[in-house]
């Protein structure tokens, strides 16, 4: 790991390396591809977790564009686990400065003139960055294209855990969502379950004297989460849930994917989608008179699809 000290950081020529860890998400990987690479990202690695959806038919036909390394994988899911192994072959095979690790639903997008990688021309160790969950609200579902969606939650709710377990009216879509990292694969010694934090060498002291929580903010990038895009895809993620809490293998899962298999289980998914994830019209106009909502029209144009 003291290879950090070592590592030569050219401001002007370096590689900007995104990875991603893909299962049934062949409606969104190619437009997250395309957005990232017109943004500056140089190369992607993505993990193949045994997708059935054409999933990986599509990074073979992405690959002759831009230069993605696919890994097939067919374990169980470990996310904490692949994502360092994503970032390792990176630094080792694409030789990355930085290293972005991605979700397929999330895109990453600047808040200022310049690109992603415009933004990242310094030598750094680890930068925290702002997360938002994008609303799926009528209209947008109607449309048929979940990228109409302008509304995100800017001040979550803080539900009760005792909430989130039980089954009391809970949108997890409003609730607080951690932040991500972008990580300097030199020296990089931990990642925590989703990339919602690093710990590196080079951050050691500052992690020692005050947690990862009290790491300053990286303001110039944010991130845009579409974690629900239609009742299809978000029954198909319980259905995979479902698979992995019947598996009888020890499996790490938020309280939420557990009660939602719980209403799959009980017929009840549909229910759930339409009336806690779903938004109506009236429904966004109080959350946006109190702040919990806001609406940002300059989204959707970022993304390519």
């Amino acid at each position: 790991m003291l290879d950090y000290f070592y590592h030569r950081f050219n401001p002007t020529d370096f590689c900007l390396v995104m990875t991603i860890l893909v299962k049934n998400e062949a409606d969104i990987i190619e437009a997250n591809i395309r957005t990232h690479a017109a943004l500056g990202v140089d190369a992607f690695v993505v993990m193949d977790n045994d997708s059935s959806d054409g999933t990986r038919e599509l990074l073979t036909q992405l690959q002759e564009e831009f230069e993605i390394v696919v890994i097939d994988e067919k374990g169980n899911y470990n996310q904490a686990k692949w994502m360092k192994q994503l970032a390792n072959i990176a630094k080792k095979q694409l030789k990355a400065d930085w290293v972005i690790n991605n979700d397929a639903d999330e895109f990453w997008l600047p808040q200022n003139e310049l690109n992603l990688k415009e933004n990242l021309a310094f030598r750094g160790s680890v930068l925290t960055v702002q997360r938002y969950n994008m609303i799926l609200d009528e209209t947008t579902l109607q449309s048929g294209d979940f990228f109409n969606a302008t509304y995100h939650v800017e001040n979550p709710i803080y539900y009760a855990k005792e909430k989130q377990l039980g089954n009391e009216k809970v949108s997890i879509a409003l609730g607080k969502i951690g932040p991500k990292t972008i990580v300097n694969p030199h020296g990089l010694l931990y990642l925590r379950g989703g990339n919602h934090k690093a710990l590196h060498i080079a951050n050691m002291r500052d992690f020692l004297r005050s947690g990862y929580d009290k790491i300053k903010r990286f303001t110039a990038i944010e991130v845009f989460h579409y974690p629900i895009r239609s009742y299809a895809q978000f029954e198909r993620n319980i259905q995979n849930r479902k698979r992995l809490l019947e598996s009888g293998k020890k499996v790490s899962m938020g309280p939420h994917y557990r009660r939602w298999v719980k209403l799959y289980n009980e017929g009840k998914l549909q229910e759930e989608f339409e009336n806690n994830i779903v938004f109506s019209q009236n429904e966004i106009n109080v959350l946006n008179k109190y702040d919990i909502v806001k609406q940002d029209m300059t989204i959707a144009p970022q993304i390519i699809r």
